[in-house]
């Protein structure tokens, strides 16, 4: 507080230095302008003589008293003699003592004059550099000490999403670095000041002091009055954001509801909800946007709206494929395939929804691989949901396996065997029971397919491992062997006689005819 009251102080006392300078000029100039105005004219007047000489047209003639024995002299030579001038040389030895006089004393007020304003001009920078040391060595010294103090016990590290932005010590190190800026700031804006001040002293340098001076009072006057004259636009701007703002807090509300299922809309899914509220939510920032555009400041400028068209024209050209994503997983939003958590197959990889977008997809394969596809591709492609089938209403998933057996084998106790596996497989349904069906009959062998019914649609992979396992242990007990044997017949390979050959052909031939 101390030193804001000091500055304070300081600036009111610069402020004041220009107007005692600018009286003192004003004194002086008095002064000289009096001086000239009482001094004797050079040449002294001679009163009437101008008119008698328009008149008549000749030299009047002078006192006798003031020129003695001219008439003589005037018969004798018939000429005018010159007169004397005794009163116009002591009137113009008068006028030079004056100006004399004059100038030595403009010359000692002008010498003093200076000497002040050097010496005010010596203490403004004195008073500025004191004050540059007191705002670098001292205030800026115990801020910068007491914020970093502060913010080690009160600032805790920027995060977003458990993913770590800016630790403490980063924060701590742009406040000290936004902190060195504005002590630069207030610096450069004290030479601002200073210079103006010291140019206002002098005549020669006024005009450069006042034109310092309009570089920071002219754009603080526009910023002020354009401040003022655009209150009216920005009171039209709030109240349009505040109405923008509660019609997002109702539709928000109304979402909500719907998830929760308390507010049921026919044909109209509770996990559409959300999706719906963005899109009605960028639909409404949009129309804000329109209507706030004419009441921002400069939108009628040029410059303005030629950025505006720049953006839009980049923007369109840029995204063609982001836009194509997104009005595809608009269609896939209500299409409804599949929500998060589903297992799904897209093209040969089989997992689990992690995230939708209005952008991607992104499942989760049983390898905890992440796969990424867009939503154009999605849309495309065929897409296999395992969880529909195991909802509370369907009897579950149908899990499958072939197996194949020779025809040595009873098909009714292969059937049984193949039952009594599914049974006891983990997570298999007791009801509906596991059933066989006969795919195929090959040459050598019967083909078998054992169906079982699960809900378990996380655990298939574990299952049929599982069943695998069941199976194989059951034909064991049984004696049965699943190998099917394998019949090759190798011709040992003789070199050809073409004579032979040849022969063989010509009796082919002969009998033939």
């Amino acid at each position: 507080m101390k030193f804001r009251f000091f500055f304070i102080g300081m600036m009111f006392v610069f402020l004041q230095f220009p107007l005692p300078f600018a009286l003192g000029q004003d004194d002086t100039a008095d002064a000289i302008q009096e001086a000239e105005e009482t001094a004797p004219s050079s040449q002294p007047e001679i009163p009437g003589a101008a008119g008698v000489i328009q008149e008549t047209g000749e030299t009047p003639p002078l006192p006798q008293s003031e020129i003695p024995g001219a008439a003589g002299a005037i018969q004798e030579a018939g000429e005018t003699p010159p007169p004397s001038q005794p009163g116009i040389a002591a009137a113009a030895a008068s006028t030079e003592e004056t100006l004399l006089e004059i100038e030595e004393a403009v010359d000692k007020l002008d010498i003093v004059d200076w000497l002040e304003k050097i010496g005010i001009a010596l203490a403004i920078i004195a008073v500025q550099a004191l004050l540059i040391w007191v705002i670098w060595a001292i205030l800026f010294k115990k801020i910068t000490g007491k914020v970093l103090a502060w913010g080690k016990q009160k600032i805790k590290p920027l995060t977003i999403k458990k993913l770590k932005l800016l630790s403490t010590q980063q924060i701590l190190n742009v406040v000290q670095f936004l902190l060195k800026i504005l002590k630069y700031i207030i610096t450069i804006f004290q030479f601002f000041i200073t210079l103006p001040l010291i140019f206002s002293l002098f005549p020669a340098t006024q005009h450069l002091a006042s034109t310092l001076f309009g570089y920071i009072l002219n754009p603080l006057k526009k910023i002020f009055f354009g401040a003022v004259g655009y209150i009216p636009n920005l009171i039209t701007v709030v109240i349009i954001l505040w109405v923008t703002k509660y019609v997002l807090r109702a539709l928000k509300f109304f979402a909500s509801q719907i998830e929760r299922e308390r507010l049921v809309i026919n044909g109209f899914y509770a996990d559409w909800a959300w999706p719906t509220f963005n899109i009605l939510r960028v639909l409404v920032y949009a129309f804000t946007v329109v209507m706030i555009y004419p009441y921002l400041p400069g939108s009628g400028s040029p410059i303005f709206q030629g950025v505006s068209v720049f953006i839009g024209v980049i923007f369109s050209l840029g995204s063609s494929s982001a836009i194509g994503n997104l009005i595809a997983g608009l269609v896939i939003t209500y299409m409804r395939p599949f929500k998060i958590g589903d297992r799904i197959q897209i093209q040969n990889n089989i997992g689990f929804v992690v995230e939708k977008t209005l952008m991607v997809v992104r499942i989760r394969t049983h390898k905890n691989e992440y796969v990424t596809y867009p939503n154009t591709m999605i849309l495309s492609s065929g897409i296999t949901n395992y969880n529909t089938s195991s909802a509370e209403d369907e009897e579950g998933l149908i899990i499958y396996t072939d197996v194949t057996m020779n025809y040595a084998v009873p098909w009714p106790q292969v059937h049984q065997i193949l039952i009594d596996a599914a049974l006891k497989t983990t997570s298999i349904l007791k009801t509906p029971k596991p059933f066989v069906l006969q795919t195929a009959l090959d040459d050598f062998y019967c083909r078998y397919q054992i169906n079982a019914y699960t809900k378990e649609v996380s655990k298939v992979p574990r299952i049929y491992s599982n069943l695998f396992e069941n199976l194989q242990t059951g034909f064991a007990e049984a004696g049965i062997d699943l190998t099917a044997p394998q019949y090759r017949i190798n011709i040992p390979y003789e070199p050809v006689d073409k004579k032979a050959v040849k022969e063989i052909e010509k009796r082919g031939v002969r009998r033939e005819a």
